[in-house]
Protein backbone atom coordinates (compact mmCIF):
# COMPACT_ATOMS: atom_id res chain seq x y z
CA UNK A 1 0.00 0.00 0.00
CA UNK A 2 2.74 2.50 0.79
CA UNK A 3 4.42 1.97 -2.27
CA UNK A 4 1.15 2.38 -4.50
CA UNK A 5 0.30 5.84 -2.60
CA UNK A 6 3.87 6.88 -3.39
CA UNK A 7 3.28 6.09 -6.90
CA UNK A 8 0.12 8.23 -7.09
CA UNK A 9 1.13 10.93 -5.71
CA UNK A 10 3.84 11.01 -8.06
CA UNK A 11 1.81 10.68 -11.12
CA UNK A 12 -0.67 12.84 -9.66
CA UNK A 13 2.34 15.58 -9.39
CA UNK A 14 3.80 14.56 -12.60
CA UNK A 15 0.36 15.46 -14.13
CA UNK A 16 -0.18 19.44 -12.60
CA UNK A 17 3.14 20.27 -13.93
CA UNK A 18 3.08 19.14 -17.10
CA UNK A 19 -0.67 21.02 -17.33
CA UNK A 20 1.20 23.99 -15.96
CA UNK A 21 4.13 23.81 -17.85
CA UNK A 22 2.05 24.10 -20.90
CA UNK A 23 -0.37 26.34 -20.04
CA UNK A 24 2.06 28.99 -18.66
CA UNK A 25 5.06 28.92 -20.85
CA UNK A 26 6.02 30.37 -23.74
CA UNK A 27 9.25 30.25 -26.18
CA UNK A 28 11.50 33.40 -26.34
CA UNK A 29 11.22 33.63 -30.03
CA UNK A 30 7.71 33.14 -31.55
CA UNK A 31 8.85 30.95 -34.26
CA UNK A 32 10.62 28.39 -32.64
CA UNK A 33 8.78 25.24 -31.23
CA UNK A 34 8.36 25.32 -27.77
CA UNK A 35 9.56 21.78 -26.37
CA UNK A 36 8.63 20.14 -23.09
CA UNK A 37 11.30 18.69 -21.31
CA UNK A 38 11.37 16.13 -17.96
CA UNK A 39 14.23 15.84 -16.19
CA UNK A 40 13.94 12.85 -14.35
CA UNK A 41 16.43 12.66 -11.07
CA UNK A 42 17.37 9.27 -8.88
CA UNK A 43 16.27 11.11 -5.81
CA UNK A 44 14.37 14.26 -5.07
CA UNK A 45 14.37 16.78 -2.02
CA UNK A 46 18.53 15.90 -1.23
CA UNK A 47 20.83 19.31 -1.84
CA UNK A 48 22.64 17.42 -4.93
CA UNK A 49 19.20 17.26 -6.92
CA UNK A 50 17.46 20.66 -5.46
CA UNK A 51 20.84 22.69 -6.70
CA UNK A 52 19.45 20.78 -10.52
CA UNK A 53 16.62 22.13 -10.46
CA UNK A 54 17.72 25.44 -10.17
CA UNK A 55 19.90 25.09 -13.92
CA UNK A 56 16.87 22.98 -15.52
CA UNK A 57 14.83 26.00 -14.61
CA UNK A 58 17.08 28.51 -15.32
CA UNK A 59 17.31 27.11 -18.82
CA UNK A 60 13.37 27.18 -19.07
CA UNK A 61 13.46 30.73 -18.33
CA UNK A 62 16.24 31.69 -20.76
CA UNK A 63 14.50 29.46 -23.66
CA UNK A 64 10.62 29.66 -23.13
CA UNK A 65 10.88 25.47 -23.27
CA UNK A 66 8.61 23.94 -20.71
CA UNK A 67 10.94 22.41 -18.81
CA UNK A 68 10.78 20.47 -14.99
CA UNK A 69 12.77 18.11 -12.64
CA UNK A 70 10.80 15.24 -10.95
CA UNK A 71 12.26 12.48 -8.81
CA UNK A 72 10.86 9.77 -6.31
CA UNK A 73 10.99 10.46 -2.62
CA UNK A 74 13.44 7.53 -2.18
CA UNK A 75 16.25 6.09 -4.50
CA UNK A 76 14.40 3.25 -5.77
CA UNK A 77 14.40 1.97 -9.87
CA UNK A 78 10.62 1.23 -9.85
CA UNK A 79 9.58 4.84 -8.41
CA UNK A 80 11.93 5.84 -11.02
CA UNK A 81 10.76 4.13 -14.18
CA UNK A 82 6.95 4.88 -12.86
CA UNK A 83 7.81 8.43 -13.64
CA UNK A 84 9.16 7.80 -16.98
CA UNK A 85 6.09 6.13 -17.69
CA UNK A 86 4.35 8.51 -16.44
CA UNK A 87 6.03 11.32 -19.05
CA UNK A 88 5.74 9.05 -21.70
CA UNK A 89 1.64 9.06 -20.99
CA UNK A 90 1.54 12.86 -21.02
CA UNK A 91 3.54 13.13 -24.10
CA UNK A 92 6.53 15.07 -23.20
CA UNK A 93 9.35 15.89 -26.02
CA UNK A 94 12.17 14.64 -24.14
CA UNK A 95 13.25 13.23 -20.75
CA UNK A 96 16.78 14.23 -19.28
CA UNK A 97 17.65 11.12 -16.76
CA UNK A 98 19.77 10.52 -13.88
CA UNK A 99 19.92 6.90 -13.31
CA UNK A 100 19.38 5.34 -10.73
CA UNK A 101 19.97 2.05 -11.91
CA UNK A 102 20.76 1.85 -15.53
CA UNK A 103 19.76 -1.76 -16.12
CA UNK A 104 16.80 -1.17 -14.73
CA UNK A 105 15.78 1.72 -17.38
CA UNK A 106 16.79 0.32 -20.17
CA UNK A 107 13.55 -0.98 -21.42
CA UNK A 108 11.33 2.32 -20.78
CA UNK A 109 14.06 4.43 -21.98
CA UNK A 110 13.89 2.34 -24.65
CA UNK A 111 10.03 2.69 -25.26
CA UNK A 112 10.43 6.47 -24.63
CA UNK A 113 12.76 6.47 -28.42
CA UNK A 114 10.52 4.02 -30.18
CA UNK A 115 7.50 6.91 -29.10
CA UNK A 116 9.96 9.30 -30.43
CA UNK A 117 11.18 11.21 -27.19
CA UNK A 118 14.48 12.29 -27.09
CA UNK A 119 16.46 10.93 -23.96
CA UNK A 120 19.77 12.51 -22.91
CA UNK A 121 21.00 10.86 -19.61
CA UNK A 122 23.71 11.61 -17.29
CA UNK A 123 25.83 9.80 -14.44
CA UNK A 124 25.30 6.86 -17.07
CA UNK A 125 28.04 6.14 -19.24
CA UNK A 126 27.03 2.48 -20.38
CA UNK A 127 23.35 3.32 -20.91
CA UNK A 128 22.35 2.00 -24.03
CA UNK A 129 18.76 3.19 -24.83
CA UNK A 130 19.42 7.11 -25.26
CA UNK A 131 20.04 9.75 -27.81
CA UNK A 132 23.24 10.99 -25.77
CA UNK A 133 24.92 10.92 -22.54
CA UNK A 134 26.96 13.73 -20.82
CA UNK A 135 29.01 13.76 -18.48
CA UNK A 136 30.73 15.76 -16.67
CA UNK A 137 34.49 14.31 -16.79
CA UNK A 138 36.18 11.44 -17.90
CA UNK A 139 34.89 9.14 -14.37
CA UNK A 140 37.92 7.15 -14.42
CA UNK A 141 40.31 10.19 -14.10
CA UNK A 142 37.69 11.51 -11.39
CA UNK A 143 38.06 8.47 -8.80
CA UNK A 144 41.93 8.22 -9.47
CA UNK A 145 41.75 12.49 -8.87
CA UNK A 146 39.92 11.99 -5.51
CA UNK A 147 42.52 9.15 -4.58
CA UNK A 148 45.36 11.81 -4.84
CA UNK A 149 43.90 14.04 -2.52
CA UNK A 150 43.48 11.13 -0.17
CA UNK A 151 46.52 9.53 -0.49
CA UNK A 152 47.95 12.92 -0.09
CA UNK A 153 45.89 13.17 3.51
CA UNK A 154 46.86 9.76 4.41
CA UNK A 155 51.29 9.89 3.81
CA UNK A 156 50.09 7.54 1.15
CA UNK A 157 50.05 4.32 3.77
CA UNK A 158 47.05 2.72 5.34
CA UNK A 159 43.32 1.04 5.34
CA UNK A 160 40.98 2.67 3.59
CA UNK A 161 37.11 2.33 2.41
CA UNK A 162 35.18 3.46 -0.56
CA UNK A 163 31.65 4.06 -0.43
CA UNK A 164 29.11 4.27 -3.04
CA UNK A 165 25.19 5.06 -3.30
CA UNK A 166 24.29 1.68 -5.09
CA UNK A 167 25.70 -1.15 -6.83
CA UNK A 168 23.81 -0.32 -9.57
CA UNK A 169 25.40 3.14 -10.00
CA UNK A 170 27.53 3.12 -13.30
CA UNK A 171 29.63 6.20 -12.39
CA UNK A 172 29.74 5.63 -8.75
CA UNK A 173 31.47 2.44 -9.51
CA UNK A 174 33.30 4.21 -12.77
CA UNK A 175 35.07 6.67 -9.45
CA UNK A 176 35.98 3.74 -7.41
CA UNK A 177 37.62 1.63 -10.31
CA UNK A 178 39.34 4.60 -11.32
CA UNK A 179 40.46 5.30 -7.40
CA UNK A 180 41.66 1.59 -6.79
CA UNK A 181 43.47 1.21 -10.25
CA UNK A 182 45.45 4.86 -9.19
CA UNK A 183 46.15 3.34 -5.32
CA UNK A 184 47.60 -0.17 -6.61
CA UNK A 185 49.80 1.49 -9.33
CA UNK A 186 50.72 4.49 -7.11
CA UNK A 187 50.57 4.05 -3.50
CA UNK A 188 50.78 0.29 -2.75
CA UNK A 189 51.42 0.76 0.89
CA UNK A 190 47.51 2.01 0.96
CA UNK A 191 45.28 -0.81 1.34
CA UNK A 192 41.44 -1.47 0.70
CA UNK A 193 40.15 -2.34 3.98
CA UNK A 194 36.63 -4.04 2.51
CA UNK A 195 34.26 -4.08 -0.49
CA UNK A 196 32.39 -1.11 -1.80
CA UNK A 197 30.20 0.00 1.13
CA UNK A 198 26.73 1.09 -0.64
CA UNK A 199 24.71 4.35 1.14
CA UNK A 200 21.53 4.52 -1.26
CA UNK A 201 21.94 8.28 -1.55
CA UNK A 202 21.14 8.45 1.94
CA UNK A 203 23.10 10.58 4.44
CA UNK A 204 22.26 9.09 7.69
CA UNK A 205 22.87 5.48 6.52
CA UNK A 206 26.18 6.87 5.60
CA UNK A 207 26.70 7.55 8.69
CA UNK A 208 25.79 4.50 10.15
CA UNK A 209 27.55 2.32 8.07
CA UNK A 210 30.48 4.40 8.90
CA UNK A 211 30.27 3.63 12.46
CA UNK A 212 30.25 0.70 11.95
CA UNK A 213 33.47 0.92 9.45
CA UNK A 214 34.85 2.34 12.13
CA UNK A 215 33.98 -0.26 15.19
CA UNK A 216 35.02 -3.32 12.89
CA UNK A 217 38.18 -1.71 11.44
CA UNK A 218 40.15 0.87 14.10
CA UNK A 219 43.10 1.54 12.25
CA UNK A 220 40.95 2.86 9.25
CA UNK A 221 42.69 5.98 7.77
CA UNK A 222 40.74 6.80 4.84
CA UNK A 223 37.32 6.96 3.40
CA UNK A 224 36.17 8.05 -0.23
CA UNK A 225 32.81 8.64 -0.96
CA UNK A 226 31.10 8.53 -4.05
CA UNK A 227 27.05 9.69 -3.64
CA UNK A 228 26.99 13.37 -2.42
CA UNK A 229 25.40 11.95 0.90
CA UNK A 230 28.77 10.14 2.04
CA UNK A 231 31.35 13.13 3.13
CA UNK A 232 28.89 14.52 5.40
CA UNK A 233 27.40 11.51 6.56
CA UNK A 234 30.74 10.05 7.12
CA UNK A 235 32.50 13.04 8.54
CA UNK A 236 29.45 13.42 11.33
CA UNK A 237 30.85 9.91 12.43
CA UNK A 238 34.54 10.87 12.41
CA UNK A 239 33.78 14.24 13.88
CA UNK A 240 31.34 12.68 17.07
CA UNK A 241 34.27 10.46 17.55
CA UNK A 242 37.13 12.93 17.51
CA UNK A 243 38.83 11.16 15.01
CA UNK A 244 40.01 14.28 12.86
CA UNK A 245 43.40 14.18 11.31
CA UNK A 246 43.08 9.90 12.07
CA UNK A 247 40.25 8.90 9.13
CA UNK A 248 40.16 11.27 6.47
CA UNK A 249 37.42 11.78 4.26
CA UNK A 250 37.11 13.33 0.88
CA UNK A 251 34.34 12.49 -1.73
CA UNK A 252 31.92 14.27 -3.31
CA UNK A 253 29.57 16.37 -1.84
CA UNK A 254 28.30 20.01 -1.58
CA UNK A 255 29.34 22.94 0.57
CA UNK A 256 26.00 23.88 1.96
CA UNK A 257 26.17 19.63 3.31
CA UNK A 258 29.49 19.77 4.41
CA UNK A 259 30.45 23.57 5.66
CA UNK A 260 30.06 22.37 9.39
CA UNK A 261 32.68 18.84 8.66
CA UNK A 262 35.02 21.10 6.80
CA UNK A 263 35.06 23.56 9.28
CA UNK A 264 35.85 21.03 11.93
CA UNK A 265 38.66 18.94 9.84
CA UNK A 266 36.17 15.94 10.02
CA UNK A 267 36.20 16.31 6.21
CA UNK A 268 38.90 17.03 4.38
CA UNK A 269 38.34 17.76 0.83
CA UNK A 270 34.87 17.43 -1.29
CA UNK A 271 34.41 17.48 -5.20
CA UNK A 272 31.88 18.28 -7.60
CA UNK A 273 30.73 19.42 -10.57
CA UNK A 274 27.80 22.06 -10.23
CA UNK A 275 24.51 19.99 -10.59
CA UNK A 276 22.58 23.38 -11.67
CA UNK A 277 25.35 23.42 -14.54
CA UNK A 278 24.94 19.57 -15.17
CA UNK A 279 20.83 20.31 -15.59
CA UNK A 280 21.43 23.06 -18.03
CA UNK A 281 23.19 21.41 -20.54
CA UNK A 282 21.38 18.62 -20.34
CA UNK A 283 18.36 20.38 -21.54
CA UNK A 284 20.37 22.31 -23.97
CA UNK A 285 21.57 18.77 -25.65
CA UNK A 286 18.29 17.88 -25.37
CA UNK A 287 16.93 21.07 -27.69
CA UNK A 288 19.79 20.54 -30.21
CA UNK A 289 18.60 16.82 -30.67
CA UNK A 290 14.92 17.93 -31.14
CA UNK A 291 15.91 20.11 -33.66
CA UNK A 292 18.32 17.71 -35.55
CA UNK A 293 21.39 20.05 -34.66
CA UNK A 294 24.45 17.68 -34.72
CA UNK A 295 26.37 16.57 -31.67
CA UNK A 296 30.18 17.27 -31.99
CA UNK A 297 33.87 17.09 -30.87
CA UNK A 298 34.35 20.45 -29.35
CA UNK A 299 30.78 21.70 -28.79
CA UNK A 300 31.01 24.42 -26.71
CA UNK A 301 27.87 24.39 -24.48
CA UNK A 302 28.54 27.81 -23.27
CA UNK A 303 28.50 26.37 -19.51
CA UNK A 304 31.68 26.49 -16.96
CA UNK A 305 33.36 23.11 -17.85
CA UNK A 306 30.97 22.31 -21.06
CA UNK A 307 33.08 24.64 -22.99
CA UNK A 308 34.78 21.90 -25.04
CA UNK A 309 33.08 18.82 -25.29
CA UNK A 310 35.05 15.72 -25.93
CA UNK A 311 33.89 12.48 -27.56
CA UNK A 312 34.41 9.50 -26.50
CA UNK A 313 36.42 7.31 -29.22
CA UNK A 314 34.14 3.77 -28.86
CA UNK A 315 30.22 5.32 -27.87
CA UNK A 316 29.58 8.10 -30.13
CA UNK A 317 26.60 9.65 -28.26
CA UNK A 318 28.98 9.53 -25.07
CA UNK A 319 30.63 13.66 -24.45
CA UNK A 320 32.42 14.37 -21.28
CA UNK A 321 33.25 17.92 -20.15
CA UNK A 322 35.84 18.89 -17.22
CA UNK A 323 33.71 20.23 -14.85
CA UNK A 324 35.07 19.15 -11.56
CA UNK A 325 35.87 21.74 -8.70
CA UNK A 326 37.73 20.75 -5.40
CA UNK A 327 36.80 22.34 -2.17
CA UNK A 328 38.26 22.87 1.22
CA UNK A 329 37.76 24.97 4.34
CA UNK A 330 39.86 27.35 2.40
CA UNK A 331 38.29 28.02 -0.36
CA UNK A 332 34.72 26.44 0.31
CA UNK A 333 32.84 30.49 1.33
CA UNK A 334 33.36 30.95 -2.61
CA UNK A 335 30.34 28.62 -3.08
CA UNK A 336 26.58 29.35 -2.13
CA UNK A 337 25.42 25.99 -2.43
Amino acid sequence: MKRTAVLFVMSLVALLLVGSCRDDASPGNSNETSYTIATIVKLDGIAWFNRMREGVERFSEETGHKCFLLGPPQADAALQVQIIEDMIAQGVDAICVVPFAVEALEPVLRKARDQGIVVVAHEASNQVNTDAIIEPFDNHAYGAHLMDHLARFMGTDGKYAAFVGSLTSKSHNEWIDGAIARQKDRYPKMVLATDRIEEYDNQNMAYEKTKELIKAYPDLEGIQGSASTTAAGAGLAVEERGLQGKVMVVGSGLVSQCRQYLESDSVKLISFWDPADAGYVMNKIAVMLLNKQPLAEGMDMGVTGYEKLRRDAEKPNLFYGSAWVDVTKENMDAYDF
